[in-house]
């Protein structure tokens, strides 16, 4: 036998034994199988696919909200009740309300935002409103933009349904008051002010009103 014909029977048979471990260690695949997300993977005992993906309702309340803190706990508790709600489109629908509430009352006008107020903020609203007009103040406000929205703490009452959610704000907008004459007192047209407020707003959840009602203010 020639010593090329031994060396090619010699890997021959490295090669035979790789294959038999690696079918040994790795399994072979008989038929189909799915393929396993990034995100999947085989349980150690049972060889049941375990899903890894983060849970979205999970992450939308943890992307606002520490998790085991009482705000926390009370956004799931008014998920519970509600499994629609979700904390970020109600922080864009609360950063829409607040340029409208907050542009109703600086020009004086709050009859199409009523609906969104509780009764004593509509209350205060209106007697700051009233001052104003008995001294003939008149006010011009433009929005420019809101600058911070987030979530500043929120309450569940479990017998009662009652939800509230307070949010931090950071508004950008120009405002002048002119007296009678036309004379500016207060504000500069031209000169953008930053004006930080927190809200909070309430709603009975589990009922057929979706609106959620502004009833503090600070």
């Amino acid at each position: 036998m020639s010593n090329s014909l031994l060396q090619l029977l010699v890997l021959a048979a490295v090669a035979v034994f790789l294959i038999v471990r690696l079918r040994n260690v790795l399994g072979t695949r008989d038929g189909f199988e799915p393929t396993q997300t990034p995100a999947e993977r085989v349980g150690p005992t049972t060889g049941e696919v375990v899903d890894l993906r983060p849970d979205p309702a999970e992450n939308d309340i943890a992307d606002h909200a520490e998790p085991g803190s009482p705000t926390s706990d009370a956004l799931h508790a008014m998920k519970r009740v509600e499994p629609d709600f979700e904390v970020t489109p109600f922080l864009q629908g609360a950063k829409s309300a607040y340029e409208m509430i907050l542009m109703g009352f600086e020009r004086g006008d709050i009859s199409e935002i009523r609906d969104f107020l509780a009764p004593e903020v509509a209350q205060a609203f209106d007697q700051v409103i009233a001052s104003r007009n008995e001294r003939g103040l008149a006010t011009e406000a433009d929005y420019i933009g809101t600058r911070e929205t987030a979530l500043a703490g929120a309450s569940f009452d479990d017998e009662t349904g009652l939800a509230e959610i307070t949010v931090r704000f950071v508004g950008e907008f120009t405002l002048a008051v002119r007296d009678a004459q036309g004379e500016i007192v207060e504000g500069d047209p031209k000169t953008a002010r930053k004006q930080r407020d927190t809200w909070t707003f309430a709603r009975q959840m589990g009922q057929d009103d979706p609106n959620w009602r502004l009833v503090a203010t600070a």
